[in-house]
């Protein structure tokens, strides 16, 4: 809601002054990247609550543009982002950018934290179906406050939905502790995440060129085996891909396009 995204930008750029130990009026320029601005309305609400905040000069875009500068600048290349929700992006030489995914946690956002989450739930029921049982009931009873697997079927099922996503840290957590659902839910998140970079490879690059891929967001950044599954994927179909091995902070592409003044076509 607005006003919910009012008091989250409010409270970013405070935070950001007051490390820097500056006034929100000393900035020439802002650059704000954010899901959702390719929708004009969201665009607008944007610009008009960073007037309210500071009369500097505003560049809005979206979270994947700012991630892409910040992995190639200017340059081509195709970033993948996986926080909450998930999306690919790419542009190449001749300027040609195109998105994967990214449309919203019902229906996409293959691979984020949100997806991870409710995937984990599905495992859950579907085991408990076959006759079985899954550790990660424990990972999500002790996250979600519940006792039993009806309270697991009515929480996930309620409205407004849970938060799936605060599932994802827990779920990485008994990944690494050897927990074999766990593992299967993030092998499966690599590939999902590897398919979205791959559609945007195939319609922006010509068959074996040196594509540079990048990786951005909270799951890549806390889980290697997301980044070792969404590596090998990407690899086994172009080989020529060059996977940049950090996962990309998006706020250094913010920063760049504020002091450039202008967002690459």
């Amino acid at each position: 809601g607005e006003e919910q995204a009012r008091k989250g930008l409010r409270e970013a750029i405070e935070k950001a002054c007051a490390a820097a130990n500056v006034a929100p009026s000393a900035f020439e320029r802002i650059c704000l990247g954010m899901a959702g601005v390719g929708r004009a309305e969201v665009s607008e609400i944007a610009q008009r609550i960073l007037a309210e905040i500071t009369s500097s000069q505003a560049l809005v875009v979206g979270d994947m543009v700012v991630a892409l500068e910040a992995a190639f600048g200017e340059g081509p290349g195709v970033i993948a982002i996986a926080g909450t929700g998930s999306i690919a992006y790419g542009r190449n030489a001749h300027g040609r950018a195109v998105r994967a995914g990214g449309w919203g946690f019902a229906i996409s956002d293959e691979g984020s934290g949100h997806w991870i989450g409710r995937s984990a739930v599905t495992s859950v029921v579907r085991a408990h179906d076959e006759g079985g049982g899954s550790n990660l009931f424990k990972v999500i009873s002790q996250a979600w406050g519940i006792i039993t697997l009806g309270e697991l079927v009515r929480t996930a099922n309620s409205t407004p939905p849970p938060d799936f996503a605060g599932l994802c840290a827990p779920i990485i957590a008994a990944a690494e502790a050897g927990d074999v659902s766990a593992r299967t839910v993030l092998t499966q998140a690599g590939a999902e995440l590897a398919g979205l970079a791959k559609v945007v490879i195939s319609r922006i690059f010509e068959e074996g060129s040196d594509v540079r891929v990048a990786m951005a967001g909270g799951v890549f950044r806390n889980s290697a085996l997301v980044r070792q599954v969404f590596y090998n994927s990407v690899r086994s179909e172009y080989p020529n891909a060059a996977v940049l091995p950090t996962v990309v902070e998006p706020v250094k592409g913010a920063l760049e396009i504020a002091r450039r003044g202008r967002v690459t076509s």
